[in-house]
């Protein structure tokens, strides 16, 4: 998805990385043990604490900091993510110390799953770029209350003719000349859950009646916008405590 290059999961039990660079920013969650490394020739250590974030082009390495080995989480932003005038101030503090963000963080990786719901992906990853550019602005204030319900009701517009194919959140956005998370919080403000949440409700709506129409389940979760039948049943079954086809023959 824009915005991210890789996503990787991996437990070391005594693997050591040499020095190397990335083109792309890497931010680290560890979620087992720890991590010690070098960063531009200096020390630094990461664990289940914090959050860890080296920027492009900078050396590292990376190394268990006991002998039962690590397991990571990483994700890899574009170069462009969070600005080269941005690199000097994560080689001098590369571990960020916030509860909020590491949850942020986690969160995404688990909307990354396979068939990520792209809305809410694009809109976990707008909110953890967002405090990761407080962070290294020593800017990191609590959002403002935000109310826009003229760009709030637009999304929902978008949203609504759009079921099956999706809205691109950043498109949007820039379509309404705002932020994506002002343009998220503003929805969640105006129509009381997120957007992502919205989407999938209203999908689900359509598949409702689809299959009330008789139209076959794997035919009815192309054509409300779910990847395939397992994706489907995963949120009808959330949503309605059963399955699509026990719905249909129900009708």
């Amino acid at each position: 998805m824009p915005g991210l290059t890789e996503v990787l999961h991996a437990r070391f039990p005594d693997h050591a990385y040499p020095p190397h660079t990335h083109e792309a920013w890497t931010l680290l969650l560890v979620d087992e043990g720890a991590v010690r490394y070098d960063l531009d020739r200096r020390p630094h250590g990461a664990s289940r604490a914090a959050v860890t974030l080296l920027p492009p082009g900078v050396p590292h390495d990376g190394r268990a900091e006991t002998p039962a080995g690590f397991r990571k989480r990483v994700l890899y932003l574009e170069p462009g993510t969070l600005g080269p005038g941005r690199v000097g101030r994560a080689v001098d503090a590369p571990t960020i110390d916030d509860r909020e963000l590491r949850d942020r963080v986690s969160r995404l990786h688990a909307a990354l799953r396979p068939h990520p719901e792209e809305l809410e992906a694009a809109s976990r990853l707008a909110f953890v770029v967002e405090r990761l550019r407080r962070h290294l602005d020593r800017d990191v204030v609590p959002p403002g209350s935000v109310r826009d319900d003229r760009v709030a009701d637009r999304l929902r517009e978008l949203i609504d003719a759009r079921l099956p194919d999706g809205v691109d959140l950043s498109s949007v956005a820039a379509e309404l000349g705002v932020h994506p998370t002002h343009l998220v919080r503003a929805f969640a403000r105006r129509h009381g859950l997120p957007p992502h949440r919205y989407l999938t409700g209203r999908r689900v709506d359509l598949a409702r009646r689809l299959l009330l129409d008789g139209m076959r389940v794997a035919e009815v979760a192309t054509a409300a916008g779910f990847y395939d039948q397992a994706h489907l049943t995963r949120h009808f079954r959330r949503m309605l405590a059963t399955t699509p086809a026990a719905y249909a023959r129900s009708g």
